[in-house]
């Protein structure tokens, strides 16, 4: 974990990897080098069984501000199959952030733009500092926000996710708390003590419930709740409480201890 020229990943507290863009002079702007090192963090921190909780951040003043301009560039000039094959890996980068088994938390400082509001998106809870922005600027470049567009979608819904990307406007972090891309915002220099009580919480629940809360989640829909919806739901609880943590967290309630999962 300590080859990355792109990344830097810390344990700040037992339990918990950080990983950090590291990119600042740019704004931490991802090129094929970050794309393919947050790929393989996310991959290994997943099959690490000393961590529960992933953090992404983004070093220096900002998060991110999204794609590297001299990688668009190169884009602009290479051919269909290079662009195929370049877009491919990114969003295989963003499933592998959507779907790590672990929650993942945004750190969100600064400006995030472009495909940095899709790493914001991806991410299971986002929490941001007052001072930070927020704008999905694609058609700025004559393009638009494909790769993305699903964690955004499901992020602020349909209306707002085509208003923001046909407007390409920047919005500030308390419009972004009102329509759902962020879940909080609190003051900058409170960010880090945000973050960590949400950690903290994160670190109270069982890992397979959250493991499988994520699978259960991730590919339901608002809707009607029809007897195939019903009967999953009764499928997965009856299994899931039938699990050894499902034992050991009621185990632990009832005689008023902490849990087994929970880092002294």
């Amino acid at each position: 974990m300590s080859n990355f020229e792109t990344l830097e990943i810390d344990r700040p507290r037992a339990g918990v990897a950080r990983v950090t863009m590291n990119r600042p002079e740019v704004f931490n702007a991802f090129d094929e080098t970050m794309i393919a090192e947050l790929d393989a963090a996310f991959e290994i921190l997943a099959a690490d069984d000393d961590v529960r909780i992933v953090l992404l951040a983004g070093a220096g003043k900002h998060f991110s501000a999204g794609a590297d301009l001299d990688w668009m560039k190169r884009a602009s000039e290479a051919s269909l199959e290079w662009n195929l094959e370049d877009a491919r890996k990114l969003a295989a980068m963003l499933a592998r952030i959507d779907g790590c088994p672990k929650p993942v938390v945004a750190r969100v400082q600064g400006a995030a733009l472009g495909g940095g509001v899709g790493l914001v998106c991806a991410c299971d809870i986002a929490i941001a500092a007052d001072n930070a922005s927020f704008a999905v600027s694609e058609a700025k470049f004559g393009i638009l926000p494909a790769t993305i567009g699903p964690y955004l979608l499901n992020a602020v819904g349909k209306r707002q996710a085509r208003r923001l990307a046909l407007t390409t406007e920047r919005i500030r972090a308390g419009e972004a708390h009102n329509i759902d891309l962020v879940h909080a915002v609190v003051a900058a220099d409170e960010l880090d003590a945000a973050v960590d009580t949400t950690v903290t919480d994160l670190l109270a629940g069982s890992p397979n419930a959250q493991r499988e809360i994520k699978l259960y989640f991730a590919d339901m829909a608002a809707g009607p709740v029809t007897e195939a919806v019903r009967e999953r739901s009764a499928q997965t609880i009856s299994r899931v409480r039938a699990s050894d943590e499902a034992r050991e967290g009621f185990a632990a309630f009832f005689a008023k201890r902490p849990a087994s999962w929970i880092p002294e």
